[in-house]
């Protein structure tokens, strides 16, 4: 049993269901998700219909209004079972979080209720060719004329794209103003102007569809500008806060999933007449994962009580989680892999299927190389 008393009721009635469908409904499909890079739309669908798409949107708007913590245990509860699921889980908080910050009151009226329900997915999409960690170097140019906003430009790596009806996409107004002309905007997929390009064929989480999007001349309504203009970058940095905490609940939740599969095929390998559970190297090994999970996790959880607390900064600590919970998970991950021996290597069993999913763990939502720039200007400006 984990040690979960500072959770409150309603937080642990969250995981727990989370849990209970996850494990029965979730886990058994992931490999054959993996396997044939299948969109998982039934197990999404079965979320929603549960209520748990809308953890962080308001109950005005459909959701429950439970906030970032309740949302991060749900999430670590899905990567448990299968990872890509999560991945597409979490970025509907990507997506649909810059609505609750920012969002007029249309917009709220108009996506969050179908984001509650499932009914719709979200995508967010900041990254392009040239610009990655350096986000307030965006090419994407955005020209006002009249009543709409067009758009020429290449996104990349757009988690959700192909399935998505809303995506907040980051553009400029002015690249000469770098973050100050940053601008955000709620593109539809119908809007004129925007195309899909390749469906990327991925190490892990290969069921969640990332593609590029190119926008040629795209026409958006002013009404969907989110935000003023110059305010997108603000606002990427805000999701970031709530979303790099969820990514590193999705890697604690791949963590776990490899120490738990890890302990049990140790108590049952039999060598030399005995469980290889029984060999010290072994228990070490089990140990120091156990550490790094429950460590991620502990990390994880105080920074998304801080978000879900209305702190004034929590840069620090959304990085600290990231970045802790992401390279615990590729360790743990490759240990598991190790303590299988010849068949951990195999796809007869899932944790080089885990080990393939924690790698991207360490790479989006701002590299793990990223996250360690952010933690040492948080303490040495602070």
């Amino acid at each position: 049993m984990r040690n979960d008393f500072y959770l409150s009721d309603e937080q642990r009635a969250t995981r727990d269901l989370a849990r209970s469908i996850a494990r029965e409904r979730i886990a058994p499909l992931a490999a054959n998700v993996d396997e044939a890079e299948s969109y998982p739309a039934e197990q999404l669908a079965l979320l929603g219909q549960q209520g748990l798409m809308g953890l962080y949107i308001p109950e005005a708007y459909g959701g429950t209004g439970m906030g970032t913590l309740a949302f991060c245990l749900a999430v670590e509860e899905i990567a448990w079972a299968c990872a890509s699921t999560a991945v597409i889980y979490l970025v509907q908080y990507a997506g649909g979080w810059p609505i609750v910050a920012a969002g007029s009151e249309a917009q709220k009226r108009r996506y969050l209720p179908r984001l509650a329900s499932g009914e719709i997915t979200a995508a967010f999409s900041l990254s392009e060719p040239g610009a990655g960690s350096d986000a307030a170097s965006i090419s994407t140019k955005a020209v006002r004329r009249g009543d709409r906003y067009i758009l020429n430009g290449v996104k990349l790596w757009v988690s959700n794209g192909s399935q998505a009806s809303v995506i907040t996409l980051f553009a400029t107004v002015d690249r000469g103003r770098r973050k100050q002309g940053v601008t955000a905007f709620l593109v539809e997929p119908t809007f004129p102007g925007i195309a899909l390009g390749k469906l990327e064929r991925k190490m892990g989480i290969r069921g969640s569809p990332t593609v590029a999007l190119h926008l040629t001349d795209c026409e958006v309504p002013v009404e969907n500008r989110l935000g003023e203009e110059g305010e997108g970058y603000k606002i990427a940095l805000q999701v970031l806060d709530g979303s790099r905490p969820a990514v590193g609940a999705e890697a604690v939740g791949i963590g776990q999933a490899a120490l738990d599969a890890a302990v049990a095929y140790a108590k049952e390998r039999q060598q030399f007449g005995q469980p290889i559970a029984n060999f010290q190297g072994l228990q070490f090994m089990l140990a120091d994962m156990a550490m790094q999970v429950h460590g991620a996790r502990l990390l994880v959880h105080h920074a998304a009580a801080l978000v879900d607390r209305g702190a004034p900064s929590t840069a620090l600590e959304a990085s600290l989680a990231k970045c802790f919970a992401a390279d615990a998970a590729m360790k743990v991950t490759t240990d598991a892999v190790q303590i299988f021996g010849g068949y951990g290597y195999t796809r007869e069993y899932p944790v080089e299927r885990f080990m393939r999913d924690a790698k991207i763990t360490q790479i989006y939502e701002g590299t793990n190389q990223i996250q360690r720039v952010v933690i040492a200007r948080e303490l040495t400006t602070r």
